[in-house]
């Protein structure tokens, strides 16, 4: 067997089996991601009960703490939080490995097993999970920004009903949809813990970075501070809110046509050289010949520039603050 094969798959393999035993210990632990994240406030009896459970994930563990306390893996863990992943930062740089080796084995193989193309495979593997991540945080954020609204409602009426704030967000935890409903539910345990309230929505705010839920937000922190009457304040940002959704929902429908025309004139070139490194390769190769391989590697890097730059370009324009 080739020697290049032999590390792809023996490197997917051992992926495989670190993803297996990171998911497996995840699930015996029977920890939910805000108990991870909540665990140093639990009583020492339930917190000793759970040490007695999480002997067998030790290694696993002390991978996790190591991860999420450097620079990289901190962001990795609030990536996954604001797309609702249930997995923790090394399962997820498992995760990302695994996808590289098999892109990276797969694109190997089929594209004449050329070391070039193999790298090209891997680096494309890597950035498929992290696509993924943005765009269930895209999906999430624009779910949640479209309740936000309905949400302030449902608390105005109760505040008027002569709710506490925290029995209104309690009713927005119960009665409201996901995701909403699963960010409030986390305020509120977290209130319940001990934790103040102006750092338990700072904690909201982090994991949805919303413009709608930061006037919210610092709507609620000046009532505490200077009083005021809550309820109104809340139904002028409800109305606000309302308006400015209803205005960003035609805005995307007017720009989407200029949005999938940038996507597609970026993907063309690409898909257009896939497919000649498939049906002409001695074509492609031109650009890697030792005669010609620096004007080669000079075009094809002017041309990804160029990809690059019409793409943000079509993007900006179709980016519309309202």
């Amino acid at each position: 067997m080739d020697p290049i094969m032999f590390v792809l798959i023996g490197g997917g393999s051992l992926a495989v089996i670190l993803l297996v035993v990171g998911v497996v210990s995840s699930v015996t632990s029977e920890r939910s991601l805000v108990e991870q994240r909540l665990g140093r406030y639990m009583e020492d009896e339930a917190r000793a009960a759970k040490k007695e459970m999480e002997r067998s994930t030790a290694v696993s563990d002390w991978v996790n703490e190591r991860l999420e306390k450097s620079r990289m893996g901190g962001g990795m863990a609030r990536e996954l939080a604001r797309a609702d992943i249930k997995l923790r930062t090394a399962e997820y740089l498992v995760v990302v490995i695994l996808f590289g080796l098999l892109m990276s084995a797969f694109i190997w193989y089929i594209g004449g097993q050329n070391i070039i193309v193999a790298v090209i495979g891997f680096l494309v593997g890597i950035l498929l999970p992290r696509m993924y991540v943005k765009r269930q945080q895209g999906k999430r954020l624009q779910r949640f920004s479209e309740q936000l609204a309905d949400m302030l409602n449902l608390m105005v009426n109760g505040l008027r009903a002569g709710y506490s704030t925290m029995q209104a967000m309690e009713a927005v935890a119960r009665e409201m949809p996901s995701p909403i409903s699963d960010e409030f539910r986390r305020v509120v345990q977290e209130m319940q813990l001990g934790i103040a309230m102006e750092p338990a929505l700072e904690n909201l705010l982090r994991r949805i970075p919303s413009d709608d839920l930061d006037l919210v937000v610092a709507a609620m922190n000046v009532q505490r501070e200077v009083g005021g009457n809550l309820a109104e304040v809340l139904d002028t940002i409800s109305y606000t809110i309302r308006e400015r959704v209803r205005i960003k929902g035609e805005v995307r429908v007017l720009t989407s046509q200029v949005v999938y025309s940038g996507r597609f004139l970026a993907l063309m070139p690409v898909l257009i050289s896939v497919a000649l490194w498939f049906l002409n390769r001695p074509y492609m190769m031109e650009f890697f010949n030792p005669e010609t391989r620096v004007v080669g590697l000079i075009a094809l890097g002017i041309g990804v520039f160029m990809i690059v730059l019409g793409y943000f370009v079509m993007t900006k324009i179709a980016s519309i603050d309202v």
